[in-house]
């Protein structure tokens, strides 16, 4: 097993380093067409060179980078495809500007931009290759790994299980058990992974220690002590081992850099994005004729209630303030496609540069849904401590129909490791959501129950002894 997990990060590693020298080949022999000089050794291609390796790995380790073997395909080829765009952007219009001289160009010419689009096609064709290949080696290797899974309820499960189900290539569900159950932990030992959820406070403390003691791997839903735990730090006192936590709140430069780049992106954004609004404005005028505009009492930091700006998406008789539902027949048509993108969100900008909004921060909810999940999710609270944002780790991380308190983790995460660059990092991992649309636009809709028959988890298992003893006879 050991020599395996070696293999495994060896090929890993190994495919890591073909995939960038195949991109950084892929631009620098396109364009050394046009430009012959660029593997001579001089200044300019020194250059060059660095500013395609160091953006392109800064901008893959934002992205995430080449994930086999935790990510699937499709995901993985979005964000190392947005990473070398963006990385073939800037070093060719640093291309263009170096060429900017007596023996080239008089004045600056945004060059050869064929090539440009050539060189982008070729790399997301050798991404995708390496995205798949790189995903079939590293299961080959290795086969699911055996899970249980512990709940405390059918409705729970629900929740849980079709995501597990996703990744099928890493987890294989063996056995459903209740926490309470008498067998709880003969499961626990006979499975690789445990994943703990919805189990009250004590029984997850001594099934998350029996785990560690059993060195199984385990998986288990944050509560409220996990967020605080994480903006901890480890401390000594004297010879006293400590958990210290800190109340968390902006400093006096965080907020005058934060404020700051609010202003030049919003101002920006709105420049740039001008022409896209304005074809949406004239596509929801021409569908029904009404409002272009919509306007919505959101809450803000400290509780604080302003007025959201968003591109109409409903039927006007029918915007009542509820939140979205599968099939939802008050969406109009030209709304779809602007919730599918999230282009109904642009005027927000206005809010932003207003002063009522953030860039980054946690989104701002409807004042019925504040109170509903306040009385359900008392911390949900918590996230009022900071100013509503039109991005953040839920609005990426996150679908429309992702339950509140997964939202709220994620937000509450945020703001207990604010930065600065966690800031940037997120504004930058927001162009992904564009990528997957379909699936961060899924509408609230029903959860799946299921049920935990013992008698069938007990036959499985069985079938999955008699399976590896079959195996094990054939080796």
């Amino acid at each position: 097993m050991h020599m395996i997990k070696k293999l495994k990060r060896t090929i890993v590693f190994v495919l890591k380093i073909c995939l960038f020298a195949a991109l950084f080949g892929i631009f620098f022999g396109i364009f050394s067409i046009h430009n012959p000089w660029l593997f001579n050794p001089s200044r300019t291609t020194g250059v060059t060179m660095v500013t395609f390796v160091v953006l392109g790995i800064a901008l893959m380790s934002v992205y995430g980078g080449y994930a086999i073997g935790t990510q699937k395909s499709k995901p993985i080829v979005h964000s190392m495809g947005l990473a070398t765009v963006m990385t073939d952007l800037v070093t060719h219009l640093q291309l263009s500007i170096m060429n900017t001289s007596e023996k080239n160009n008089a004045h600056f010419v945004y060059e050869t931009p064929h090539l440009l689009l050539l060189v982008i096609v070729l790399q997301i064709l050798v991404i995708i290759f390496f995205a798949y290949f790189g995903n079939y080696i590293y299961f080959s290797l290795e086969p699911p790994e055996k899970c249980c899974v512990i709940s405390s309820s059918r409705q729970s499960l629900g929740h849980l299980i079709p995501k597990i189900q996703r990744y099928r290539k890493q987890y294989e569900i063996i056995e459903i058990i209740r926490y309470d159950a008498k067998n709880v932990l003969d499961v626990i030992e006979r499975n690789d992974t445990v994943f703990l959820y919805d189990v009250p406070d004590q029984p997850r403390t001594d099934l998350i220690n029996f785990c560690y003691q059993k060195q199984k791997n385990i998986y288990y839903n944050f509560e409220m002590r996990d967020v605080v735990s994480q903006g901890a730090k480890y401390i000594t006192l004297d010879d006293k081992s400590l958990v210290m936590y800190t109340a968390k709140d902006l400093t006096f430069e965080q907020r005058v850099v934060k404020r700051l780049m609010d202003i030049s992106i919003s101002l920006l954004a709105l420049v740039i994005t001008s022409p896209i609004m304005l074809g949406c404005a004239i596509a929801i005028k021409l569908e029904d004729g009404g409002k272009v505009f919509y306007k919505q009492k959101r809450l803000t930091k400290y509780g604080r209630i302003f007025e959201v700006y968003k591109f109409r998406t409903m039927k006007e008789e029918n915007s009542i303030h509820k939140s979205v539902t599968a099939d939802d027949d008050r969406i109009t048509k030209v709304g779809k496609w602007l919730r599918k993108f999230r282009i109904d969100e642009l005027p927000q900008m206005l809010n932003i540069l207003k002063g009522d909004m953030t860039v980054v921060g946690p989104r701002p909810e409807m004042l019925e849904n504040v109170e509903k999940y306040t009385g359900e999710l008392p911390e949900f609270r918590y996230r009022l401590r900071v100013k509503a944002g039109l991005t953040g780790l839920a609005q990426i991380g996150g679908k429309y129909n992702t339950s509140p308190k997964d939202k709220l983790v994620m937000d509450l995460m945020y703001i207990e490791n604010y930065s600065i660059w966690q800031d940037l990092k997120l504004i930058f991992q927001t162009f992904t959501v564009f990528l997957k649309a379909s699936e961060s636009t899924e509408a609230f809709g029903v959860e799946e129950l299921y049920n935990f028959d013992e008698d069938r988890q007990e036959e499985r298992r069985e079938q999955r002894v008699e399976k590896e003893g079959e195996n094990h006879g054939g080796n």
